[in-house]
Order: structure tokens, then C-alpha cells, then sequence
């Protein structure tokens, strides 16, 4: 790959990530790479007045910018116009909806190739367009205070933002189903469920095809023979438990809606129908509230063994059974809870985090090592790799895991190893502390909802909660005879 082709790499990351298996070789859709993508939009989120062109008139540059629009079709067209008319060239585009501004229902983020003149030039004309509801030059630093969006309840998940990629089957031509226009409408079908989809509302059951049905049946087996050597203890016996409770087999895709209900009762998880992909700030607090973001289509049939992107597979076979369990469901709950109001720069940090232990972490077990991370355990190859003695493994450190760089292109070359749920969770949260915010955030569970710990009424209450439960243990270890 040139360094050019690197540097387009998208700016748009998923929230999950996925092992390059066979056939369709692309960049793994990670949320580290979307959380870098919001931190160079958030830190210049306010137009600029003037754009100074310096001496350097005569060189081509890259310039970076970042347009809301209310209607992307028409804004397109005129951003070419001007484009021509000013002597600055397209280098790189990509396009997201948004639901966080006014008057824009789309973000455009561009690369222009052009001479610094050229260059103000054609921002002056784009910020005479009434067609286009802000444009912002991202090359230029700002010093402006950005409102970090936080969710205070459970209901106001329903306004994360959804994120569109070039990897999608309707726009990349190298994925499976780019050609079966079938398959396309029929992600675009099951998409819409999780577009409608408001808390509260029972998730919508999906009637699968036999195609669909085939695909899961491939997968199931397949990594069900590498379970017994490479999953940990937990993730097979949470496994088992779904299978007892007739919610997992070969022969069937699980529905959402009873799986959520599986785990609301096993550790207070429930999960949320999604189109696919989401903003890593979105998806990290949506964890915050034992909620997690799911994917209900299943990847093209032609290509069984691997997704280029989020599906059922990942999500059913690779995160939910874990998310079961009391104690690593309260290890997601932290990286969520660490993630609420947090910089930009950090939750590139807690990403990476999340990349080296939930999709991609290694456990030790007994005398030997085994897998935790779900895109481990959703994508035998790379569950292989892991376990091979190839990579390189280190005992985990959240201080050197969160500035660890990362593969997306292949296997890991590198993997994390944690002592137990218990020590990784007890790490993280160690590492929160340091973490800057600007206010401490209490979740509480009975309501759902984030309370400011800025009063002493609340501090309070938080004492009275810690003696009360100190006052059940001391009456349970009395009942048992143990004082």
C-alpha cells in the first residue's frame, strides 16, 4: 500500500472489528479509528473568519474540510461546481448522517488538493451557498471549548448518531454482496428495524432465509470445534447456558429481543437494534447504561467465513455470551462509564482499550492462555493466530495498551493477556483516574440515568447507599454465623 493509499485510509470507524479470513481483504472496521475521526471533527467544530494562504502559493497542499448540509445530493453538486471553478481537486470524500445539528442532516468530510489561494478562495464561495449550514477548514487549530454530548438516561441513546462508510455492500464494489441486489435491499430492510427503533420498544423479529440460515449454520460448527481449546471457561459456559435456554443452535439465528431478555436477567445487559455503525463516543457510552448495540443482518452467503463489517455473527457468537456474565458485563459497564465526558483524546485512548481487551483479548487460565475478545471468537482464523505462539503477547497494562498501535489490515501482531475479568476491570478503572473531566458522573441504576456528583446532597446520598450495603454484609456474615 503507497503512503497516499494510507493516508485515505477511511475516517469513518465501526464499533467493532472484524479478522481478515479469506476472499474480501479490507481495513477492519475499528473504533479506534472512528474515535481519531471525531476528535479531528470536534476539535474544529466553528467556522472560521478568514483563511490566511501564507507565502506558499505556488505548492499544492492538502486541506481538510468539514461540511453539514440538510440535503447531501444537492450539496454535492455544488461543492463539484465550486470545486471546478476555484481550481481545487477532490483528493477524498465520505459522508455520515447526523442527528446532532440544526439544520444539517449530513456531514461531509473533504481532502481538497489545491494551492493555498485556491484554496480561500473556494471556502469563501462555499460559505456563500445557502445550501450548505456550516463549513469548517480543519487545517486551522481552534482554541473554542467543545459541549461534549452526554447521554443522562437510558432513553437518550435513541439520538446516536449512525455513521455510512465506503465498505458498505451498496458502495464497495469488493464487497460480496455489491453484485446481488437482493442482498442489498435485504440489508437495507433489516437496517431500517434499527433505524425506527426507540427504547422501549420490543425489537422487531427477523424472518431469516434459508441462505441466511445456511450461512449461520457454516459458522456455528466451525467455531464450535475451536471453542473447547481456545474460548475461555466463561464465554463456553455462558454459551452453553443459551443453548440450554433454547435460544442458541446450528439451525437457527437468534432473535434479538429474546436474547435481550436472556441477558437483562443475567447481568441487567439488554441490547439495542442497529443499522451497523456508530460514532465510538456513541457506542463507548451506550455501554455507560448495560446497553449494547447490535446488528441484526448476517454477512453475504458466498462468503461464510468472514465480514468485511459488524453482523450477527460478531455480535451473537462473539460478545453476547460474555456480556452474560455478572462480572464482565460490569468490566464493559466501566469502559462506558470511564468514556462519559471524556476528551476527545481520551476516548481515542479507551478505544484502544476496548480494542486490546474486549474484541481482542487473551486471558490466562489455569497454566495455559485463552481468548476473550470477541472478534476472536467470532472469526476462527484469527482465534487460531491468537493461540499459535506467532504473535507477540504481553501481560496487560492499560497505561501501554491504550498508546499501542494496532493492525487493521491483518492478524494482530500483538496481543494483551489479563490476569482475570476482575483484574482488568480493577485496571481500568484505576486508569480512569486519569482521565480528565470536568465533573464526576454517578450512574444510577434504579433510574438509568447519570447524576452530577456536585452537591453535597448527593454526596450524601452516595455515603448512605455505601453504609447500607456495608450494614447487609455485616447482617449476612451474622445470619452465617462467621463474626
Amino acid at each position: 500500500m503507497s503512503k497516499t493509499e494510507n493516508s485515505n485510509r477511511a475516517k469513518y470507524g465501526a464499533i467493532k472489528s472484524y479478522s481478515i479470513e479469506y476472499g474480501y481483504v479490507a481495513k477492519k472496521r475499528s473504533l479506534i479509528e472512528d474515535a481519531k475521526f471525531e476528535h479531528n471533527v470536534l476539535h474544529a467544530q466553528q467556522s472560521i473568519e478568514k483563511y490566511d494562504n501564507g507565502n506558499a502559493d505556488e505548492i499544492d497542499s492538502i486541506h481538510k474540510l468539514m461540511i453539514s448540509l440538510d440535503n447531501q445530493i444537492d450539496g454535492i453538486k455544488i461543492i463539484v461546481d465550486k470545486l471546478k471553478n476555484s481550481g481545487c481537486f477532490l483528493d477524498h470524500i465520505e459522508s455520515r448522517p447526523t442527528k446532532k445539528k440544526r439544520n444539517a442532516n449530513y456531514e461531509l468530510y473533504l481532502e481538497i488538493k489545491a494551492k493555498n489561494k485556491n484554496f480561500a478562495y473556494l471556502v469563501e464561495k462555499l460559505k456563500d451557498s445557502s445550501f450548505l449550514s456550516t463549513v469548517v477548514v480543519l487545517d486551522i487549530e481552534t482554541k473554542a471549548e467543545e459541549k461534549i454530548w452526554i447521554p443522562f438516561n437510558i432513553w437518550e441513546l435513541d439520538n446516536c448518531t449512525h455513521l455510512n462508510i465506503k465498505y458498505e455492500p451498496d458502495i464497495d464494489s469488493r464487497h460480496p454482496g455489491f453484485s446481488d441486489m437482493q442482498y442489498r435491499q435485504r440489508r437495507q430492510d433489516i437496517a431500517d428495524i434499527a433505524f425506527s427503533f426507540k427504547h422501549g420498544d420490543r425489537i422487531a423479529r427477523v424472518v431469516y432465509t434459508n441462505d441466511e440460515l445456511n450461512t449461520w449454520n457454516v459458522i456455528y460448527r466451525e467455531l464450535m470445534i475451536l471453542y473447547p481449546t481456545h474460548a475461555c471457561k466463561e464465554h463456553i459456559e455462558a454459551l452453553k447456558n443459551l443453548e440450554k435456554n433454547g435460544l442458541y443452535a446450528p439451525n437457527f439465528i437468534p432473535q434479538l429481543e429474546d436474547v435481550s431478555t436472556f441477558l437483562k436477567k443475567r447481568s441487567g445487559f439488554q441490547l439495542r437494534p442497529v443499522a451497523g455503525l456508530l460514532s465510538a463516543r456513541d457506542f463507548l457510552a451506550s455501554l455507560a447504561f448495560r446497553v449494547f448495540q447490535c446488528t441484526q443482518y448476517i454477512r453475504h452467503s458466498s462468503s461464510p467465513l468472514h465480514s468485511p463489517e459488524p453482523d450477527c455473527v460478531h455480535e451473537l457468537l462473539g460478545h453476547v455470551p460474555l456480556l452474560s456474565n455478572p462480572n464482565f458485563a460490569e468490566f464493559s459497564q466501566v469502559i462506558g462509564l470511564c468514556s462519559l465526558g471524556a476528551s476527545d483524546e481520551d476516548i481515542i485512548k479507551l478505544s484502544t482499550l476496548y480494542w486490546f481487551t474486549i474484541e481482542f483479548g487473551l486471558c490466562q487460565e489455569g497454566n495455559g492462555i485463552k481468548a476473550y475478545g470477541a472478534g476472536l471468537l467470532s472469526a476462527f482464523g484469527e482465534l487460531k493466530h491468537s493461540l499459535s505462539g506467532v504473535p507477540q503477547l504481553k501481560n496487560f497494562e492499560p497505561f501501554s495498551a491504550a498508546v499501542q498501535e494496532y493492525q487493521d489490515e491483518d492478524y494482530q501482531p500483538l496481543y494483551f493477556i489479563a490476569n482475570s475479568f476482575e483484574d482488568v476491570k480493577q485496571k481500568v478503572k484505576k486508569f480512569s483516574k486519569s482521565l480528565k473531566r470536568t465533573y464526576k458522573l454517578r450512574y444510577d441504576p434504579y433510574t438509568q440515568s447519570l447524576q452530577v456528583v456536585d452537591n453535597a446532597n448527593i454526596i450524601t446520598e452516595v455515603k448512605r447507599e455505601i453504609n447500607d450495603g456495608f450494614d447487609e454484609i455485616l447482617e449476612t456474615l451474622d445470619n452465617f454465623s462467621l463474626l
